[in-house]
């Protein structure tokens, strides 16, 4: 063998070598890594052994943490399948039923990175878009539908819609789309022909043959009913059809250039997916509808009660989810404190703090997902309470379907399952980083102190929110401020559960004293006790404090801006008389008729929408919707006043014009002269200039228009109300008879006196009822949570009350320390969760009325201190009684 070979050999060799030690080394960490996953794996089962065997052997101590985790599962739950119908459900489509696909103008306006708002007008299209539609290869017929509200007057009143609502009025051509076709009589050929669904027919009691009465607005039209139609394959249940020429059908409509939207059909072999894009492409600017999204075309409802829903969903289940946290947080809390002789001898014999942790967080994991998992059923029979709810009080349609799937269901598991391990960690902490030598003496005797994070987060917290309270209505315009001054109240709280147990210290030492006698025994140990175990009573007088400032301030928040929008309306309202409709509205020429009434002074014609106004935030583009009214200014002085603070009312004319409220131009950061960008009704964008700020906006609107401007872009051209002042000398007893003469060709229409604007105003209270609706759910939460944590802080004390037993006590002496710890414990959560509510109050009622007095009424202050009190009195007298039961000499050797 030569040398080069030799060397060759040697060199391999040593590569063979290092190789074989490399596999060698990882094959010993492979190893090394699959003995630690199994170490894992087995101490996690351990864990889990040791917790399910701690959990069976303290079921008493560990009820109040899995039903905090249950029912707040149920909320969490709820509001997912809220938010999940938000996205997937609706109703089915009628009309359209026949269409392949149906294409619309955009109903919303796009937002990056938020929900899109929805326009509260039907957006139009031009007609001359149904052209370009047919045009796309695969579209056997494009067919532009028209509609117009309506109503059958009939001797006994009027018919319309199943709801009671308008029927709608279309274009005979548009049939194909349902189809509909005629089981009666022939189709309209002339000006005056009509067409009526058969169910329509059957409320109005006309047939084939017959006149009939329709009221378009408030004009009221004789047509000859040439036939009955109905839909193919079933009925209309959401609305009911009048069928005209399309002809009349787009005069009627008063815009015959534009279409509510165009069917499509289209071959029977046509890939759907692909003729909605080669549409899209063709008509960039429109929205094609396919399937079960036909419906959001058809009725206008269904994309604003997805929006809506979406909306609620968010912000209320947001806000739970933090409160159920923080509430899971304070229970398990209590629940470890109750535990501390027996975590105080784990670490006396030697268990490190991971493992006192790992033991805490395999109980809470267990605990957490057993509670989640059966919270989720009640929380699907939540969220159908909440849909008949919200169906009663008319935030959404009533054939309106949840969509229920798994996903709600595991992020409420996993959501409910973070919080209890969090809240277990950090219940924890001081009972895994405490000495060993130290552990027997905490568990003994409640050390006095708190760590010092959570002292420093709790003093700046309250600094904090009372800045967001007082100081944001005061340097902050706009809606912002008073937003910002009711979210004060959750840093107050969250401030009041970490300085628990030094603020309950102060409470005792200011309230022991003057609610029980120093000279009785009972009362001076009700006192000695509150001091001495403040920590226990503070994590079970959290969920009480919270309920009392919740409550006052969700409630009274309201009640500050319902009465401030009520006496705006009222103070601002000049006009002798209203008239207003009953139908559809007030066709748009009725104010020019009553101006030539005998004794008329001025007649201002009101038209009522929403719009949606942009302003910049931090740079980035923001979007509110805002109440706007139409007005002609012409002698507007005589029948409302807006409080003008600065400009001229005078100079609205066109759409370059705009007068604004003190807090939507505070939101907008606009002053007189300043442009801002808003979208009116259906979508239009305008840009005008503020010519005047006025400050009652809660009562009339914070928007307002020139009355052409609003009327030109709602979905029906009518007037919502007119209103009327008397000349003057004149007599107004004679106007109102004047005015009613006036108005009886037109059934629908009602002459009342100043009161039914005030009325009508305080029946916009949808969302305030649904915020009702969601508040006494947070409260309902808040009041089990309340009994359960002090029902399972009063049960544990068994072994105290043996004990004072066995020293000589009786047991009405215990009861009546009891009642003394209980009238301290319901005194201070009352007098703190006042305080903290009040910030909040004062803050809303200075950001919308420039006022430091909120609305409180009294009687419902009165009910949220009665029913805190009886929370509190009959979860700790009950549960005394039950701690009492067993003989003080069995109960003193018990297991805690």
């Amino acid at each position: 063998m030569s040398r080069r070979e030799r060397k060759q050999e040697r060199e391999d060799g040593r590569k063979q070598a290092r190789q074989a030690a490399k596999d060698g080394r990882k094959a010993d960490r492979k190893l090394a890594r699959q003995e630690k996953r199994a170490h894992r794996r087995g101490r996690r089962r351990r864990d889990l052994a040791l917790a399910w065997t701690t959990i069976k052997g303290r079921r008493g101590g560990f009820a109040a943490a899995f039903i905090a985790v249950l029912f707040g599962s149920a909320v969490i739950c709820a509001c997912g399948i809220l938010l999940e119908s938000a996205q997937s459900s609706g109703v089915p489509t009628e009309r359209y039923n026949g269409a392949a696909l149906v294409v619309g103008a955009r109903q919303d306006l796009p937002v990056e990175g938020d929900i899109n708002p929805r326009f509260a007008e039907r957006a139009t299209l031009p007609a001359d878009r149904v052209g370009a539609i047919a045009g796309v290869p695969g579209v056997t017929a494009a067919i532009p539908d028209t509609s117009v509200a309506l109503t059958v007057v009939t001797d006994n009143g009027a018919a319309g819609a199943p709801d009671g609502g308008p029927a709608l009025g279309h274009g005979w051509g548009s049939a194909p789309l349902g189809p509909f076709t005629t089981t009666q009589g022939r189709a309209p050929t002339g000006p005056d022909d009509v067409v009526l669904d058969t169910a329509l027919a059957d409320r109005a009691g006309a047939g084939v043959g017959s006149d009939v009465r329709l009221a378009v607005g408030s004009r009221v039209s004789t047509f000859h009913v040439t036939g009955l139609a109905a839909l193919s394959g079933g009925g209309l249940d959401r609305q009911a059809a009048a069928f005209f020429t399309d002809d009349r059908a787009r005069q009627l409509t008063g815009h015959p250039d534009r279409v509510a939207a165009v069917g499509v059909l289209a071959a029977p072999d046509t890939d759907l997916d692909d003729l909605a894009d080669a549409i899209r492409a063709a008509v960039p600017e429109l929205v094609v509808y396919a399937d079960a999204d036909r419906a959001e075309a058809e009725f206008l409802d269904i994309g604003q009660t997805r929006s809506a829903l979406t909306e609620l969903a968010l912000a209320f289940g947001g806000s739970m989810v933090v409160v159920i946290m923080l509430v899971v947080a304070s229970t398990l809390a209590l629940s470890v404190r109750q535990r501390m002789r027996e975590l105080a001898l784990l670490r006396a014999i030697g268990a490190t703090p991971k493992q006192v942790l790992g033991m805490i967080a395999a109980e809470t994991t267990v605990v957490g997902v057993a509670g989640a998992v059966i919270g989720v059923i009640p929380g699907i029979a939540l969220a159908s309470l909440f849909q008949h709810a919200f169906t009663l009080f008319g935030a959404i349609p009533p054939d309106f379907e949840l969509s229920y799937s798994p996903l709600p269901l595991l992020a409420a598991v996993v959501l409910c399952v973070i919080g209890a391990r969090l809240g277990g960690w950090l219940a924890a902490r001081r009972a895994a980083r405490v000495k060993p030598v130290e552990a027997l003496s905490d568990a003994a005797v409640e050390p006095p102190e708190l760590g010092w994070l959570r002292l420093a987060f709790g003093w700046l917290l309250i600094p904090a929110g009372l800045a967001a309270a007082i100081v944001l209505p005061l340097v902050l315009p706009g809606e912002s401020a008073a937003e910002g001054a009711a979210s004060s109240a959750f840093l107050l709280v969250f401030a009041i559960a970490l300085l628990g147990p030094r603020l309950l210290v102060g409470a005792v030492a200011l309230l022991g004293p003057r609610l029980n006698r120093a000279s009785d025994v009972s009362g001076f140990l009700a006192t000695a006790n509150a001091r001495a175990n403040s920590r226990r009573l503070a994590a079970a007088t959290t969920p009480l404090i919270m309920g009392i400032t919740l409550a006052a301030a969700q409630l009274f928040s309201a009640t500050t801006a319902d009465a401030a929008a009520q006496e705006q309306a009222e103070a601002g309202l000049r006009a002798d008389y209203t008239i207003t409709s009953s139908s559809s509205g007030i066709s748009a020429d009725v104010a020019a008729e009553l101006r030539g009434v005998d004794g008329v002074g001025t007649v201002t014609p009101v038209v009522r929408s929403q719009a949606i106004a942009m302003f910049l935030s931090d740079d980035s583009p923001q979007y509110r919707p805002y109440a706007v009214q139409g007005v002609d200014p012409a002698g507007i002085d005589r029948t409302m006043d807006l409080g003008v603070l600065h400009g001229d009312l005078g100079q609205l004319r066109d759409d370059s014009t705009v007068a604004l409220s003190r807090l939507a131009a505070g939101t907008l950061d606009a002053g007189i002269g300043s442009t801002v960008e808003i979208h009116l009704g259906d979508g239009t964008q305008i840009k005008p200039k503020v010519v005047a700020l006025y400050e009652k906006g809660l009562g009339l609107g914070d928007v307002t228009l020139p009355h052409q401007v609003v009327l030109d872009h709602t979905t029906n051209h009518v007037d919502t109300s007119l209103l009327v002042s008397a000349a003057s000398g004149a007599d107004a007893a004679a106007l109102g008879d004047a005015l009613r003469a006036a108005v009886s060709g037109s059934p629908t229409l009602r002459v009342d006196d100043r009161s039914a604007f005030i009325a009508a105003r305080g029946e916009e209270s949808g969302d305030s009822a649904i915020g009702l609706v969601l508040n006494g759910v947070l409260l309902g939460y808040l009041a089990i949570i309340v009994v359960n944590t002090l029902v399972m802080a009063t049960v544990s004390r068994f072994r105290e009350f043996a004990l004072l037993q066995l020293i000589g006590a009786t047991r009405e002496q215990v009861r009546a320390m009891m009642r003394g710890e209980t009238k301290v414990i319901v005194a201070a959560a009352v007098i703190t969760g006042s305080l903290a509510a009040l910030p909040a109050l004062v803050g809303t009622a200075l950001g919308l009325t420039g006022s430091l007095v909120p609305s409180i009424p009294p009687l419902t202050y009165l009910a949220i201190v009665l029913a805190a009190a009886l929370l509190g009195w009959s979860a700790i007298m009950v549960s005394t009684r039950i701690a009492m039961r067993p003989l003080p000499v069995e109960a003193i050797g018990g297991r805690e």
